[in-house]
Parts: structure tokens; sequence; C-alpha cells
């Protein structure tokens, strides 16, 4: 069962990675804060395969900062 939740966590992580790494992505963020941005994001995938909720927490501030920063969601 539990590993049925952790599975669940994954995916979710996943999509939420992916929908992250399109916002990075946008043309119209800055190519050195866009740099910076995918490191982070590089990092967050790299914990995730060791700790998915500690890559959760990351991804939260990451997006956080995202929408700080006004990049919208594609």
């Amino acid at each position: 069962m539990e590993r049925d939740s952790q599975l669940e966590l994954y995916g979710v992580l996943a999509a939420r990675l992916k929908q992250a790494h399109t916002r990075v992505a946008n043309p119209e963020v800055p190519a050195g804060t866009r740099r910076e941005l995918s490191r982070r994001l590089l990092a967050v995938t790299a914990v995730a395969k060791h700790d998915l909720d500690d890559a959760a927490r990351r991804l939260d501030v990451l997006t956080a900062e995202l929408d700080d920063l006004g990049i919208p969601d594609r």
C-alpha cells in the first residue's frame, strides 16, 4: 500500500517538474535567469531520486518564485 502512495507522489511530482521546466523554457525569461532556474530544477530532479518529500518542498519554493517573477504557465 505504501509503495502505491509513493508511486502516486512520484507521478504528481514528475508532472509538476515537467510544468516547471516548460515555464522556465519560456523565451521571455532572460538567459541568466533561465540558466539559474534550470540548474535549480535539475537539483530538484536529482533530489527526487532519493527523497520525494524534500523534492516536493523544494519544487514548491521554486514554483512560488516562478509565480513571483511573473513567469506564466504555457
